[in-house]
């Protein structure tokens, strides 16, 4: 059986993580709307992992035995620039992600939960992968700037990911 406490802070975190599906959808359309079709797609395959990632987590809460309670996710407030302003948004969501499941690890670990410590592991290591991977897109971005036959052959690159 699973706190009260875990189970109120991944209920919380679902909704983090479906604000994150929600956030890249929308920078995803934005994106779209510039003809930077590439980028559009890797932000939707993106918001699709994001999905992935609560679902995760809602089916580790019902199999601990804890209770599903849905928050209203709230309208992203995303910055709709440039291509580059575009993915530093994403790496900073990214890094503060990374705070919000640093932080339940700790609480799992404080209350000696060792089911959800090893699930939030998974965690852990995905956040490394996710903001190499965007700080990565943000250093192309800005040597290439958003001007000019380089965004376009990035965007292009960007359109080859695999859906999640």
């Amino acid at each position: 059986m699973i706190s009260k406490s875990m189970q109120d802070a991944l209920n919380r975190q679902i909704s983090l993580e479906q604000y994150s599906a929600q956030l890249y959808l929308a920078l995803s359309a934005h994106c779209e709307g510039k003809s930077f079709r590439g980028f559009a797609h890797w932000l939707r395959v993106q918001s699709g992992e994001e999905t992935a990632h609560a679902v995760k987590l809602v089916d580790f809460l019902l199999d601990r035995g804890g209770k599903l309670e849905l928050q209203v996710v709230p309208v992203p407030t995303a910055q709709l620039g440039g291509i580059i302003q575009v993915f530093e948004q994403v790496l900073a969501h990214e890094r503060g992600n990374t705070a919000k499941i640093n932080a339940l690890f700790e609480q799992a670990r404080a209350e000696k939960d060792y089911a959800s410590e090893i699930t939030l592991q998974w965690y852990v290591s995905e956040q490394v992968e996710e903001e190499a991977t965007v700080s990565q897109i943000v250093d192309h971005l800005r040597a290439v700037g958003d001007q000019g036959g380089g965004i376009w052959y990035l965007d292009s690159k960007m359109g080859k990911r695999g859906k999640a």
